[in-house]
């Protein structure tokens, strides 16, 4: 969606609001396509004090898999996103200052990229999953452990000894 600023530029003041959705079903993370949704970008770009401030907004939901358990679920996704659109920049380091192009942004491309950043690395069923069990591949979330405790072998006499107690 590329959007035409001139008018903001140029007004004290003005503000836009803005209202779009992106497919990004394709987009493929770590092989697997998690954006089930279409993701809905709102937002606003104003001028303050001579300086265009661009506020956007962007939710869907995610198919995942947990890291840890294996288990399928969905989750709500949402992320804030704010930058300054200039037609030149005076600062050589600042990422939050993008470039007008003839007084046009691309405000999808910028959501997309936005969006594509703040994606989760690792993705958990909840913040307390108990995983899978390394021995017998149990899930401990719904079910305890069916692996025979193992003796540490430096402790095998001991236990031994205990065996012999009961």
């Amino acid at each position: 969606m590329r959007l035409n600023v001139n008018r903001l530029l140029h007004t004290p003041d003005a503000s836009q609001e803005v209202r779009f959705e992106m497919d990004l079903s394709q987009l493929d993370f770590g092989g697997a396509a998690p954006i089930i949704r279409p993701v809905t970008v709102e937002g606003r770009i104003r001028n303050q004090a001579g300086v265009l401030l661009c506020q956007l907004e962007m939710h869907t939901t995610l198919h995942c898999v947990c890291d840890r358990c294996m288990e399928e679920f969905d989750a709500p996704k949402s992320v804030s996103y704010s930058c300054v659109l200039a037609e030149e920049k005076q600062e050589e380091d600042s990422d939050e200052i993008i470039l007008l192009e003839h007084d046009e942004v691309d405000l999808a491309e910028l959501a997309r990229d936005a969006f594509i950043l703040d994606m989760d690395t690792k993705t958990l069923c909840s913040e307390d999953c108990k995983g899978l069990c390394p021995g017998c591949g149990v899930n401990l979330n719904r079910e305890p452990c069916r692996c025979k405790k193992q003796v540490d072998p430096r402790l095998a006499k001991l236990a031994s000894l205990l065996q012999e107690k009961e």
